[in-house]
C-alpha cells in the first residue's frame, strides 16, 4: 500500500467522521447562533475531506473517486481515530472533542504546509484557515464552562473523563507513515503529540481544570479496529449511497 495514500486517508477519514458527528447536531443546538457555528464546522471538516479524498484517489491512480473512498469501504477499511467516533454527548463533550481535534489539527496544518507535497501543502493551507476558528470557538466555551457554574465545571470535568484515554490515539501513525516524514511530506506524529500535550496543558492550566492522572490510554486507532459506534455511523453515512449507487456530492 502506497504510504501517502494510507496517510491521506487518514485525514480524510478523521474530518469525515468528524463531520459526520457533529452533523447530528443540526436542529439541535442550545441557541441558534451555536447551532449554525457547530453546523459550520461540520461543512468545513467535510470540505476538508473531500479535498483529501480527492487526493488519495489521485495517489491511488486505480480510477476511483471520492466518493468511492468516502461511502464505498467496509468498516475495516477506514483509518480514523477513535475519538472521532465517540457520541457528542452533553454540550460540554461535544465542544471539548471539537477542542481536542482543532489543537491538532492547527499543529499538523501548520506541519504541512512546509510539506514537499505541494498539493498536500496547499490544502492545508486552506484548512489551516478554518481550523483557527475551530480552535477560537472551541476554547472559549470551554473557558466559560470551567469558570461558569458548578454545573458546567463539573460537565467539563466529566466530559474530560470520558475523552482524555482516546486523546493519544489521534496520533497513532499509518503504515509508512515514518517513510513520509523522512522526506519531509509530513510531520512526525510523536512531535506533534508532544506539542499537542504541552498547548492543551497549557491551556488547562488557564482554565483551571487538571489533566487525568491515569496515564491509561486506548490503543489501536487508525489500525480498521473500532469502537462499538462506529458500524452504527457508517450505516447512516453509506445509505444514500447504496441505495442510489453513484449519487455525488
Amino acid at each position: 500500500m502506497n504510504p501517502l495514500f494510507n496517510y491521506l486517508l487518514k485525514l480524510a477519514d478523521d474530518a469525515l467522521i468528524f463531520g459526520q458527528r457533529l452533523g447530528e447536531l443540526c436542529g439541535k443546538g442550545p441557541y441558534l447562533e451555536e447551532d449554525i457555528a457547530l453546523t459550520n464546522i461540520a461543512l468545513d471538516y467535510l470540505g476538508q475531506s473531500s479535498y483529501l479524498f480527492k487526493y488519495a484517489a489521485q495517489v491511488q491512480q486505480l480510477g476511483k473517486t471520492e466518493d468511492d473512498l468516502a461511502f464505498l469501504r467496509v468498516e475495516k477499511d477506514y483509518l480514523n481515530c477513535h475519538l472521532s467516533e465517540l457520541p457528542n454527548g452533553d454540550y460540554a463533550q461535544t465542544i471539548l472533542k471539537v477542542y481536542f481535534f482543532s489543537v491538532y489539527l492547527q499543529l499538523l496544518y501548520q506541519g504541512l504546509m512546509s510539506s514537499t507535497d505541494t498539493h498536500l501543502a496547499a490544502i492545508a493551507e486552506k484548512s489551516l484557515k478554518e481550523v483557527r476558528y475551530h480552535y477560537t470557538h472551541a476554547s472559549t466555551w470551554i473557558k466559560m464552562f470551567a469558570t461558569g457554574t458548578e454545573e458546567s465545571n463539573q460537565r467539563l470535568k466529566n466530559a474530560v473523563e470520558n475523552l482524555w484515554e482516546y486523546t493519544a490515539g489521534i496520533f497513532a501513525e499509518t503504515e509508512g507513515e515514518q517513510d513520509l516524514v523522512r522526506f519531509d511530506i509530513v510531520p512526525d506524529a510523536k512531535v506533534l503529540y508532544e506539542k499537542w500535550k504541552t498547548l492543551v496543558t497549557n491551556d488547562f492550566l488557564e482554565f483551571g481544570i487538571e489533566i487525568p492522572e491515569n496515564s491509561f490510554m486506548q490503543k489501536r486507532s487508525r489500525t480498521g479496529y473500532h469502537t462499538e459506534y462506529f458500524g452504527f455511523i457508517l450505516c447512516e453515512l453509506q445509505y444514500m449511497q447504496r441505495t442510489y449507487p453513484d449519487c455525488v456530492w
